[in-house]
């Protein structure tokens, strides 16, 4: 990673595709359903969601992919959110996508969801809105950021909020870019900025109340992020029961 250009939220050293890689995979994913769709080889079924909101660089997108590898979610990180939200072709393809499948279900969903959430007011805010509907829509997944526990609805979605002290997030910044710790700080307080001022422009929000998450885990306690994966699992289980834990055939 160039460090020059400073940290991005969301990584922490593994290799991931491109936002404009993924969309075109998952089209191609999506067009191999349909056709084992209308061969009856599809089973109709809702699942739930999980989203991670995070405090800049505590680590949730190493978390969420070591859960989907337990329940075989796609993880759909900040930056394929933004990539969508920032296309407003590629989100109403994949809403003409669902309704092909499930005609005016989706449109149901987004205007339960403008008429229950006030504070989507602005043309980003409806944007993201619907990329995120689509998305939850079409695949079970595992959302990264970007405020996807203010849009999704509580019965149909798990909320996990991982927080840190400052000193948990400075040391791991040093040490994922090796860089100095004073250097690591400037590059967390810029984030940190920038992903409050996100959150008072899109959802009118100064801070983040925790009593609007399922599940609060602080890293300072649960450092090692096998674990904190495994108590996400049980949270989901327990919300919303094992058989919504697919198997990798199922995934594939």
């Amino acid at each position: 990673m160039n460090q020059k250009a400073g940290y991005r939220p969301g990584f922490y050293g593994k290799k991931r595709q491109s936002p404009d890689q993924w969309v075109d995979n998952y089209f191609k994913k999506w067009a191999k359903e349909e056709t084992e769709r209308k061969q009856g080889l599809e089973k109709n079924i809702y699942f739930p969601t999980i989203s991670f909101s995070r405090q800049i660089g505590v680590g949730a997108l190493e978390i969420a992919d070591l859960l989907a590898q337990t329940i075989h979610y796609r993880v759909v990180d900040r930056e394929i959110m933004e990539h969508m939200a920032e296309d407003a072709g590629l989100s109403v393809k994949f809403i003409e996508l669902f309704d092909e499948r499930y005609p005016g279900r989706i449109s149901e969903w987004l205007a339960m969801i403008t008429r229950e959430k006030a504070y989507i007011k602005s043309d980003y805010a409806r944007q993201l809105v619907k990329t995120v509907t689509a998305l939850a829509a079409t695949e079970p997944t595992i959302f990264v950021g970007r405020g996807a526990h203010f849009i999704l609805p509580w019965d149909l979605n798990l909320s996990v909020r991982i927080i840190c002290s400052k000193k948990y997030r400075i040391d791991r910044l040093a040490d994922l870019l090796t860089i100095d710790r004073s250097e690591a700080e400037k590059h967390l307080d810029r984030c940190d900025r920038e992903q409050k001022q996100f959150f008072k422009t899109v959802f009118q929000k100064e801070e983040t109340a925790f009593d609007g998450f399922d599940l609060v885990i602080n890293r300072d306690y649960f450092k090692d992020a096998v674990h904190v994966a495994k108590i996400i699992t049980c949270a989901f289980e327990q919300k919303f029961g094992s058989e919504y834990i697919l198997s990798a055939e199922t995934s594939d």
